[in-house]
Formats: structure tokens, C-alpha cells, sequence
């Protein structure tokens, strides 16, 4: 016979059994018997946020650090909609997370009660399970259920709703042990076809990213594409899959890919796939790799069965998760001279040129960021023009030092180098930001301050909605509407919040800024003032505007 103990306690010590030593959160008086348990609980760390929307991008990048569901709580209406964007991101990501949310009393459901919303309707197409616990006994059941929904198959979100009176019941529950991922070992006869496929089309190429990686799997994977000699490229913001040092590295899918990449992924024969969607923006809207790709062979490894052939023709499908697959790779049949060949390919495209005529020239601003930061540094952006810079010039060195949304979410940045801050304390941590996509969740500066994050942004601020204004060049030329912005000194912004802070005009002074600012302990940020001219690495909106004239 168990203690009796409130919902909100078990739920704290289930929280325990199943590993978890973090939440993020913006407090609810949906779930106080939980804050109250955290109380008591020390092995928790509770991060108290400043907007929902924050609490989920946090949990999402905690998951991906850890292989292990980053766990977020908010109250209901307005809290779980602010965070359904997390929610979103950690689906299309592949990360294991759970998002808790406290409800209205059981007793007032479907009267449209103070801040009442019909969860399992709402996240039934965000999240990869909606469960509701009304009876306190069997939160073990669910908790260990969210944890194992969470981690199987493809990773995903799981959402759990709380109703408030549930919370406070005072009941004998049995504890849970802790929920492991169960292993997908790959078919044997199916690893075999590889080194055939391999030999047969004599162009093999590796696309790699998306579901279930970790670091082990990185490490065995760079070794065998490594000993095979075949060009590694990662799907769309998936470049930390294997180290960029790697002399197969052929770089990355998505917008503004090297055109030799291109090239090489159109010829590629047989194409192999470990662990990826191939969604819109990797295959360049379903048209690089089409679905059918005739005259390509297509080697398609997935941890779940549902994605295999179901928008992809897999010549050869592959059921497994992403460490036993490359712990069961058999050797290649030889060595190719192509992934030598992309790698140089990539050195080109992936050093940048000094930009004539640009007074703040961010090519050579991540240059010196390379120069001067360490190779593991975790890089975290949202969503913008902005980060093309980084994703083309930046060098992701191991799993888990890129944090960015395949979802394209604005505002991500921030609240992730909050989570690396705190789950990596070892490792720099930069978040860059557009002007646009800072101001989603810059409030976020306050917890990483109040948490005592040590932790560098950089905003760069060129006065516009740019990735919308390059569309609207391209699709409406010479009719400008609704992307111009109107920014507040952002330096001035972060010392509010008690950060260091410069802001930064011209290439020349970003060095010495940058190394001012790696001496400072803490949160510290430095203001890029650009313009909206050089709208991406290689396009500017002189030539865009020269086009449509043409």
C-alpha cells in the first residue's frame, strides 16, 4: 500500500523516476498543486519564462540536446495556444518533447469555462499525441506513456492535459520506471542490398538529418561515409548530423544550396536517405528529389514505418533507428574519390569573399566568429534571411551545436540558447537573430539573466521583414507593403535587462566588439546595424530589381 499523495505530486515524482531535471514554464494557476510539488523537489530545476511561446522553443531544443523530452508546462487557453508553436517546430523536427497543460476542472468541461479550449482537437494535427488524465491514479500510466510516445519511432511532441481538481485529489498511485527508447534493429538482408546499390549505380551520395539522431550515430556514420569515400550532405537546417571537418562533408540542402551540391545530388545514383523526411525545403518544393525520381535509385532509412513510401518511391526501404542502422552498416564495396572532390567543393562555397562596397559585410563577420570561437560552439536562429549567412559559412562541428527550426518559426533563437545555455554550460552558445526575429522573444533575455546564462546574441538589424521583402521583389516588383520596421536601439534593449551590450556599424569594428564580448561573463549581445541591400549570401536587391527591369 502507497502513500496517498496529490495529483500534482505524482506527477512531480513520476517527472523524477523518468529522468527529467528541468521544466520551462510561465506559472498557471491551472497547475499550482504542481508548482507547489516542485516546491519540494529539488532535483528539478524550474525555468520560469516570460512567454509561453518562449517555454516551448526552450523544451524543443532541450530535446534535442538530450535525446530525451524536453518538458514544458502552461495553463490553458492562452498559454497552450502561445506554445502550440513549439509544438509545431519539435513535430516537423523530429524531437522528443512534452508539452503539459493545466485545464478546467473536469466538472466544467464543455461550458466554454474561463480560458477553456478543446485540447485534443487543437494539437490532434501538431502534436504526435493528445492525452487527457482524469483520474490522479493513473498519471504514472500517462506520464510513462507521454515519455515512450515521445521517444519511439520518429521523436516527436506529446501533449498532456491536467485538469485543475484532478490535480488536487488526494490518491494511492504506483510509480513508474523509467521509459527507455526501444532499439529498431535494420533488416539484415536489406543492410546487404547497400554495397550493391552502392556498386551497381557507382555515384552514391548520402543525404542525412531529420529523426532519431545522436551523437553516437553521427560518430559511426562520419566514420563508415568516411571509409567509403561517398559525399555527406544534410537536409535542411540538419548540418550538425556529422562534424563539417569530415573529408566527405559536402555540405548543406535548403535555400541557397552550392549549385555543385545541386548538381551532385540530381547525378547522385543510388541516393541514400538516413534519416530524413526529404520535406519541401530540402528537395526545393518536391522537385530536386522528385517522388518518383526516375533513373535514381533511392535508399530510404526511416524510424518510422509510416514515412517510408509514403510520399517517396524507396527502391529500398529501411526500418531503423539511426545508431543501430550505423552500427549494422556493412563496408563499402570500395572507396569513392567523390566525397573528397564535394568536400573541396564545399571549402569554396563555404569561404567567404569580402563583400565591395559593404560597410558591414556578414560573411566576414562569420569569419571571425570561426577565427575567434571555439569549433563546438552551439549556433541557435530563428527564421530569416539572416541566418543564411551562418548556415552557408558557419563550420557545425558534432551533433547538437546547431539549434534551428525546419519549421521556419521566428523567435527560436533566443529561447534555444537559453536551453543550450543551461543544458551545455561548457560550450559557447550564440543566438543570432534577425531585427524581425529577435523581437518574437527577445523578453527571453530576462530569464536567461535571471538564470545566469553565459550566453552571446547577435541581433542584425536591417529595418525590415527581409525575406518577405525578397519575395515581395520577386512576385510584386516595385510595390513595397507591410515590411518595413521601425526598431528600438537594441544595444539600450539587452542592458535594460542587465546584459552587456555594443552595437556594431562596420565590418572592421565587429572583431574587436566580438572579442570585447567573449570576455564578458554572462548574457551580452551585440547590435548589427546592416541594410536590407545584400538580402541573402548571393543575392542583393539591387540585382533582384535589375531583373524584373531586364
Amino acid at each position: 500500500m502507497t502513500a496517498k499523495r496529490t495529483g500534482g505530486r505524482i506527477l512531480v515524482d513520476n517527472l523524477v523516476a523518468q529522468g527529467c531535471d528541468r521544466i520551462f514554464t510561465v506559472p498557471g494557476e491551472s497547475f499550482l498543486a504542481v508548482l507547489d510539488a516542485l516546491h519540494d523537489t529539488p532535483e528539478i530545476e524550474v525555468v520560469v519564462c516570460r512567454q509561453e511561446g518562449g517555454v516551448g522553443f526552450m523544451a524543443c531544443a532541450d530535446g534535442k540536446l538530450t535525446n530525451r523530452p524536453g518538458i514544458a508546462f502552461v495553463t490553458r487557453g492562452p498559454g497552450a495556444t502561445n506554445a502550440s508553436i513549439g509544438v509545431h517546430v519539435a513535430m516537423q523536427d523530429s524531437l522528443p518533447m512534452i508539452l503539459f497543460v493545466g485545464d478546467v476542472a473536469r466538472g466544467d468541461r464543455d461550458r466554454e469555462a474561463f480560458q477553456e479550449v478543446d485540447f485534443g482537437q487543437m494539437f490532434a494535427p501538431l502534436a504526435k499525441k493528445v492525452l487527457r488524465i482524469d483520474d490522479a491514479r493513473r498519471i504514472p500510466e500517462y506520464t510513462a506513456r507521454a515519455y515512450a510516445t515521445a521517444v519511439s519511432g520518429r521523436p516527436g511532441p506529446v501533449v498532456v492535459v491536467l485538469p485543475e481538481d484532478m490535480l488536487l485529489d488526494e490518491v494511492e498511485a504506483v510509480d513508474r520506471n523509467p521509459v527507455k527508447r526501444p532499439p529498431q534493429e535494420p533488416e539484415w538482408e536489406a543492410m546487404q542490398m547497400i554495397p550493391i546499390n552502392m556498386g551497381q549505380g557507382g555515384r552514391p551520395l548520402a543525404l542525412i538529418g531529420g529523426a532519431d539522431w545522436n551523437p553516437k550515430a553521427s560518430e559511426l556514420f562520419a566514420g563508415w561515409a568516411k571509409r567509403a569515400g561517398i559525399p555527406v550532405a544534410a537536409a535542411f537546417r540538419r548540418q550538425d548530423s556529422i562534424p563539417n571537418s569530415s573529408p566527405v562533408w559536402a555540405g548543406n540542402l535548403g535555400y541557397g544550396p552550392n549549385p555543385k551540391l545541386v548538381e551532385r545530388i540530381r547525378s547522385a545514383n543510388p541516393l541514400i536517405v538516413v534519416g530524413c523526411r526529404l520535406g519541401e525545403a530540402t528537395t526545393d518544393g518536391y522537385s530536386l528529389i522528385t517522388p518518383d525520381h526516375p533513373g535514381q535509385l533511392l535508399i530510404h532509412v526511416h524510424p518510422d514505418p509510416n514515412e517510408l513510401n509514403s510520399v517517396y518511391k524507396a527502391d529500398l526501404a529501411i526500418c531503423s533507428d539511426m545508431q543501430s542502422f550505423a552500427e549494422n552498416l556493412p563496408e563499402p564495396p570500395r572507396a569513392f574519390s567523390a566525397g573528397a572532390e564535394a568536400h573541396a567543393e564545399w571549402l569554396e562555397w563555404s569561404t567567404p569573399k569580402p563583400r565591395d562596397g559593404a560597410t558591414l559585410d556578414l560573411g566576414q563577420c562569420v569569419l571571425a566568429m570561426r577565427e575567434a570561437m571555439p569549433a563546438d560552439t552551439i549556433i541557435c536562429n530563428g527564421a530569416g534571411n539572416f541566418s543564411g549567412w551562418w548556415h552557408r559559412y558557419w563550420r557545425y562541428e558534432g551533433y547538437g551545436t546547431q539549434l534551428a527550426p525546419t519549421a521556419g518559426a521566428m523567435g527560436y533563437g533566443v529561447p534555444a540558447a537559453v536551453a543550450a545555455a543551461l543544458r551545455r554550460p561548457e560550450q559557447k552558445v550564440v543566438a543570432v537573430a534577425g531585427d524581425g526575429d529577435f523581437l518574437m522573444n527577445g523578453q527571453e533575455l530576462a530569464t536567461a539573466v535571471a538564470h545566469g546564462c553565459d550566453l552571446l546574441v547577435i541581433v542584425v538589424d536591417n529595418g525590415w521583414y527581409g525575406t518577405i521583402r525578397m519575395h515581395q521583389e520577386r512576385e510584386y516588383p516595385g510595390r513595397v507593403s507591410g515590411t518595413k520596421l521601425l526598431n528600438p536601439d537594441f544595444a539600450a534593449f539587452a542592458r535594460a535587462f542587465g546584459a552587456w551590450a555594443e552595437t556594431v556599424e562596420t565590418t572592421e569594428a565587429f572583431t574587436p566588439a566580438l572579442v570585447r564580448a567573449l570576455e564578458q561573463k554572462g548574457v551580452k549581445l551585440l547590435h548589427l546595424k546592416t541594410d536590407v541591400e545584400q538580402l541573402t549570401p548571393g543575392i542583393t536587391l539591387s540585382q533582384l530589381q535589375s531583373a524584373r527591369k531586364g
